[in-house]
């Protein structure tokens, strides 16, 4: 099976390809930079094919899908800095990364007769509520630009294709970028206290655990929406920092805050990120781990140093 991989250079992409290539798959990433721009880790993804590919322009989306010709296309690419998409030079950008880019490439698939499985958030959402947000839920009200452009995504999609999964996955952390967990501890080298906002609730996603679930996922007939997080149950940033320094054997002092205390953001944030996982077993899919033990697994891959 071969499987064209977007956004490569960031923290999901790289780890899907890898992830890939463990299962002997033939996996063709790419990117809008000239080569692989990611972490430098070894891994297959540093060495297997690549692409540059902006997303935005739309002949080049289908010339070069239709060079490739994958069995499946998993998109991973996108405009993720929430705050900096509500400046008014960065919104037309925004849009037309993760609106119009998702549908160029759910247009080459629609060509090409092929799977497309679209990486989504729970910014779709408006953040109501304490009820868990079901998957196949269609109560959209994006409460940012970053969220309204990924519904643009989804839409086009499920608009276009058939044959699409769209996974709707929260609080990403892995190896390649940057996350809540390099920042909490990155911060902890200056501060003995941080203030960390404790309504709004979610649960953390550790990308080599969603990698693989979206790898058993892209070998399926089994289409539709679907939510992705660890388990663990439902936590706050403030539980999740917490956490983080307990495992990194770090005495800071957390203080729980209101998103208002906080006051710093320029989006709005949804106060509800739960989403339902239900879904994935009902389905035959196997969940993502625990998030406290993903969270160790991950502090002991990249190191103490490595991650300060």
């Amino acid at each position: 099976m071969k499987v064209f991989v977007t956004g490569v250079g960031g923290q999901l992409g790289h780890d899907v390809v890898n992830e890939l290539a463990s299962r002997g798959m033939e996996a063709v990433g790419s990117d809008i930079a000239s080569a692989y721009s990611g972490v430098q880790d070894g891994s297959a993804v540093c060495s297997l094919p690549y692409k540059q590919l902006d997303i935005t322009n739309r002949e080049d989306v289908r010339a070069i899908l239709n060079a490739e010709r994958p069995d499946a296309v998993i998109h991973c690419a996108a405009w993720t800095a929430v705050d900096a998409a509500e400046d008014a030079e960065n919104r037309e950008k925004v849009h037309a990364i993760n609106g119009l880019g998702t549908r160029y490439i759910a247009e080459a698939c629609q060509t090409l007769g092929c799977k497309m499985m679209y990486i989504s958030t729970d910014y779709v959402f408006d953040g109501q509520g304490e009820t868990p947000w079901q998957p196949d839920c269609k109560d959209y009200t994006p409460l940012s630009v970053y969220g309204q452009s990924k519904l643009e995504g989804e839409l086009a999609v499920s608009q276009l294709l058939e044959a699409f999964f769209i996974v709707r996955i929260a609080w990403v952390f892995g190896r390649n970028g940057n996350n809540f967990v390099k920042t909490m501890l990155r911060l902890s080298e200056t501060h003995d206290t941080l203030r960390v906002v404790c309504d709004q609730i979610g649960t953390p996603t550790y990308t080599p655990d969603l990698a693989r679930l979206l790898a058993d996922m892209i070998e399926t007939d089994k289409y539709g929406y679907y939510h992705a997080t660890n388990e663990g149950g439902y936590i706050s940033w403030y539980d999740f920092a917490s956490e983080i320094f307990r495992q990194a054997g770090k005495a800071i002092k957390v203080i729980p805050v209101t998103t208002a205390e906080y006051g710093l953001s320029k989006a709005k944030r949804p106060f509800n990120s739960r989403l339902d996982k239900g879904k994935l077993k009902a389905m035959g899919f196997t969940p993502l781990p625990d998030w406290k033990d993903a969270l160790g697994r991950y502090l002991k891959e990249m190191g103490m140093q490595e991650l300060s």
